[in-house]
Formats: structure tokens, C-alpha cells, sequence
């Protein structure tokens, strides 16, 4: 295979046009964009004009017969599990957003599949490739034996406050009946994953897949996975959640979303601390773009004083370094760092995060 990458974009909604779309067009040398795909003419043929690509789809396996295809990003509307299978099983790489699945099983389906093409499969786990997040985990190295808390913070708003800061296309041209069927499916997994439950423990299901995720694959990132669901509640009609989770003989972790619909602020917070320092890590939206993570150092030094750093961030957007990543993966055998197959884990503490909710109001 040449170094440069024939990838194919399914799905040319809000996220392929704020960041993958561009940045594929800035790694110009690592990917040449040969084809979209997208159930909307609107989006595939305005984003196949904008960006300069010869081929759009509205069906998948139009962009599949291409003999002229290494590779897939899937960025569409969940599920995505289907096209996956659909293109590991053509024997294509793939790039696949999160959330990758709602169902543990689900992502045993793809990892084999992937295994049986013996081809790269590659969560889209953004944070891990942050340079603030890569800080942190040098940090946490050195405060392993001693940690005795974490917190994240997670408060999220209504995303249309931040789409409105983007020029998007929108899909004008779907039936009204294409969200009703969409949330027919989704609701079948939340069905397989935990049965029959109440409206709200189903909605708080669907956003800790959907945005929280980013917080959990961190954590198992960084500790690896929870020994356990201490317990979680959920309120506001599913727009609240917290959870503990604990590790053995290791730290306790309080976790807490909340989404403040009307509200334009977004404040997403990783704290990890140890008897005498303290690493805290505050992200940026993911529809920001030039916007860097933060990361404070807090601790007391070898004189007994207190001290608080601010260390530089690296200037890198960490999707167009998950991209870097998924080429050197293919082109250079490079472990990946986000494996499709590692995700169960985050979606099966998803499905054990709920269900530590259902068992408390029994």
C-alpha cells in the first residue's frame, strides 16, 4: 500500500463538517478523500462540491464497489454497527466514531470481524490523543501508588449553542419519517443492552454513550477498567447522572453529567489526586477547533511549600492527531492506541453504569 490513504467518509453531518472533513483536507499527505457517502443528497453532494471529492453516495455500497478504497471513516448517526460490519467485512480499515456500539456484543461482532480482514479498527477517541490528556498520563505515572481520588465534572449544554458558530449544511431533503425509524433502532439496542426500562434511565443511557464516553475510556485509559459500579443515580428526567466508581485497592471516582440545556457554558473537568498533588484537566467542547485543554499541577514541594503549575500544551488538534495515528496504524504497523476491540469495555461500564441506577430504585 502507498503511504497515502484512498479513505471514504460516511456520514457528512455536524461532526465530519466541523472537524474530520477539514482535517482530512489538511493531511492532504497522509489521505486522498476518493468518495462520501451520506443518506442526504444535500449533505453528500454539498460536501463532495466544498472539498473537492469526485465521488458521493447515497448508499453504502456504491462507495464500497470502489476498487480504489483502502480505508472508511464512519461518523454517521448511531447505530453504526451494520456499515461497520459492512466494511470490515469488504476488507477496508476503519475509523469509527463513538459511540462504536450500545450493545458489549455488538463490539465483539466488529473486533472479530476486524481480526478476521486483518485490518486496522480504530475507536475515534479523540482525548487520548490531546497533548493536556498525554500530560496528564505522565503525571498520574508518578502518583499511581498513592492516589486516593478522582472527580470528573461534566457539565454539558444543548449542542446547538455550539453549532450555531458553524456555517453547517443541513439534511433538508430526508423523509419525516427517517428520526422516528432512527430512534426505533436505537431504542431496540438500549432494548437488548437493559431491557425494558423508564423513559429517563433509557435518555441517560443514550448520553453517557454518546458524551460522557469520552470521560469513562479516559479513566480506563489512565487506571485501567473499574472494578466496579459503587453506585448511580440519575434525575432530571435522565439529564442528570452520577456514579462512583472504585477500582481495588485503588481510587474512588465520582463522576457527575449534567446537561444545562438552555444555559450556553460547557465545562468538562478531570481531577485526580494523590495525599500531596493534585492534576487537574479541563477540556474544550469537541466542536472547537483552536481551542487548547488545560492542564493545572497542584502539590507541595520538598520545603514544605504549596505550588500550583500551569504546564505548556502542545498546539494540536487532537482529531487531527487521532487521524496521524490511524495512517501510521495502516502505513507502519503501528500499534493503535485506540482499538476497536478495547472499547467493550466502555460500553459495557455504560451498561453497568445504568444498571447500577435500576438496581438502587428497586
Amino acid at each position: 500500500m502507498t503511504s497515502r490513504i484512498r479513505i471514504g467518509v460516511v456520514g457528512c453531518g455536524a461532526i465530519a463538517q466541523i472537524q474530520h472533513l477539514p482535517n482530512l483536507a489538511f493531511l492532504s499527505d497522509e489521505f486522498d478523500v476518493v468518495g462520501l457517502c451520506d443518506v442526504s443528497t444535500t449533505l453528500a453532494r454539498g460536501a463532495a462540491e466544498e472539498y473537492g471529492v469526485s465521488a458521493w453516495h447515497t448508499e453504502l455500497g456504491a462507495l464500497l464497489d470502489s476498487s480504489a478504497l483502502d480505508a472508511v471513516l464512519l461518523c454517521q448517526t448511531d447505530p453504526k454497527v451494520d456499515v461497520a460490519l459492512q466494511v470490515l467485512e469488504s476488507g477496508r480499515h476503519l475509523f469509527i466514531e463513538k459511540p462504536v456500539a450500545f450493545v458489549p456484543e455488538d463490539v465483539d461482532r466488529m473486533a472479530t470481524a476486524a481480526k478476521q480482514a486483518d485490518v486496522v479498527a480504530q475507536a475515534g477517541y479523540m482525548k487520548l490523543f490531546d497533548p493536556a490528556f498525554v500530560l496528564v498520563e505522565r503525571e498520574v505515572a508518578g502518583m499511581r501508588d498513592e492516589l486516593c481520588f478522582v472527580q470528573i465534572n461534566h457539565l454539558h449544554t444543548n449542542n446547538s449553542h455550539h453549532l450555531a458558530h458553524f456555517r453547517l449544511r443541513a439534511a433538508d431533503d430526508l423523509p419525516s419519517t427517517g428520526g422516528a425509524e432512527l430512534g426505533l433502532r436505537r431504542r431496540a439496542d438500549a432494548d437488548r443492552a437493559l431491557g425494558d426500562v423508564p423513559d429517563d434511565v433509557r435518555s441517560a443511557f443514550f448520553h453517557l454513550a454518546g458524551s460522557m464516553i469520552h470521560d469513562l475510556y479516559g479513566l480506563r485509559q489512565l487506571f485501567g477498567p473499574p472494578d466496579k459500579v459503587a453506585g448511580t443515580e440519575i434525575w432530571n428526567d435522565g439529564l442528570g447522572i452520577t456514579t462512583v466508581l472504585g477500582w481495588d485497592d485503588g481510587p474512588r471516582c465520582a463522576a457527575t453529567w449534567v446537561e444545562l440545556e438552555r444555559i450556553r457554558h460547557f465545562h468538562e473537568t478531570l481531577e485526580i489526586y494523590s495525599a500531596d498533588r493534585g492534576v487537574i484537566l479541563s477540556y474544550p467542547t469537541g466542536f472547537s477547533r483552536g481551542q487548547l485543554s488545560e492542564v493545572t499541577v497542584r502539590g507541595v514541594d520538598d520545603g514544605g511549600q504549596s505550588f500550583e503549575q500551569r504546564p505548556a500544551v502542545d498546539w494540536e488538534n487532537p482529531f487531527v492527531s487521532e487521524l496521524r495515528h490511524f495512517h501510521a496504524c495502516i502505513t507502519q504497523g503501528e500499534a493503535c492506541r485506540t482499538p476497536l476491540a478495547a472499547a467493550r469495555h466502555d460500553v459495557q461500564l455504560v451498561v453497568d453504569i445504568t444498571r447500577a441506577a435500576l438496581a438502587a430504585s428497586t
